[in-house]
């Protein structure tokens, strides 16, 4: 198995695993415990994304996809309207 992605924490990786799911792939997400180790700390590096090595090349564009879709939503013009859209109950964005 290789790492595919280093999560901010555990529920992101769930998230790029879902999304990997979703294409075809099946990941693995390890890092419960390392994270649940260090009790309710903001820490970060410790929720890995792997994939089976036969899989690496078919999750890279999924990756860079997902990386790019994040990062338009925190840079530019989008990232305002986003935010500003966040806070306005008739926008559409659920707020669950």
């Amino acid at each position: 198995m290789k790492i595919i992605y280093r999560a901010a924490d555990i529920m992101e990786a769930h998230i790029v695993a879902g999304l990997l799911r979703s294409h075809g792939i099946e990941p693995h997400v390890g890092g419960h415990y390392l994270q649940g180790a260090v009790g309710d700390l903001a820490v970060q590096g410790f929720a890995d994304v792997y994939v089976q090595d036969d899989d690496f090349d078919a999750a890279q564009p999924v990756i860079r996809d997902y990386d790019s879709q994040a990062e338009a939503l925190t840079q530019g013009e989008d990232a305002d309207e986003y935010q500003a859209d966040w806070g306005d109950p008739d926008s559409g964005i659920s707020h669950a």
